[in-house]
């Protein structure tokens, strides 16, 4: 069996490869690297970083979001949060945003991997899970940085407040609430 038929045996369509991980099936990977990226079965997602696309009706798909950041990431333990998912909280935001956070524990900064814009920011906590308390307090943590009207938001998010359980998004805030953020939530949910 020819290097080139041992890769192609052992990719899978949708998953993500570093490069380092390739290099197990052939000293001279970049070479099969180049020619496998020349016959499309794989595509470069970024720096050091490939996957093999699947096949749909309308042609190559890219990678799922979760498999392209486990590998950059060599890890698992990390969040990834769109600011799109705050106009699902009902408080007046309505922008769309073509970049998605990733809290994390190794890197910081701004990457494209397979086209997509991710926003690397390392955190010492992040929940495990999305829920609708730290999604709001994810929205006051950053509503500086959105491009909506912030006043109209935290009238909106006082409102909001009420139909959440109150102990459970105070907890949050606590936990994951940058200072003037915990501030807010605390002087709403302890009169």
């Amino acid at each position: 069996m020819t290097t080139l038929q041992q890769f192609r045996l052992h990719l899978k369509p949708g998953k993500v490869y570093r490069r380092d991980e390739l290099q197990v099936f052939s000293p001279s990977v970049d070479r099969v690297l180049k020619t496998l990226l020349d016959d499309r079965l794989l595509e470069k997602a970024g720096a050091g970083l490939y996957y093999r696309p699947k096949k749909s009706v309308f042609g190559p798909t890219p990678p799922d979001e979760h498999e392209l950041v486990e590998a950059f990431l060599k890890d698992r333990d990390y969040l990834l949060v769109s600011p799109n998912l705050y106009n699902s909280l009902g408080v007046g935001t309505t922008q769309l945003y073509n970049t998605t956070v990733v809290y994390n524990r190794k890197r910081h900064g701004q990457f494209t991997l397979s086209g997509k814009r991710f926003d690397f920011r390392m955190k010492p906590r992040f929940p495990k899970t999305l829920s609708e308390e730290f999604l709001l307090v994810d929205l006051m943590n950053n509503l500086g940085s959105l491009s909506e009207d912030r006043e109209l938001v935290s009238e909106s998010v006082k409102r909001r407040v009420g139909s959440l359980n109150r102990d459970q998004l105070l907890k949050t805030a606590r936990t994951y609430g940058k200072v003037g953020t915990r501030r807010f939530f605390e002087k709403l949910l302890t009169k």
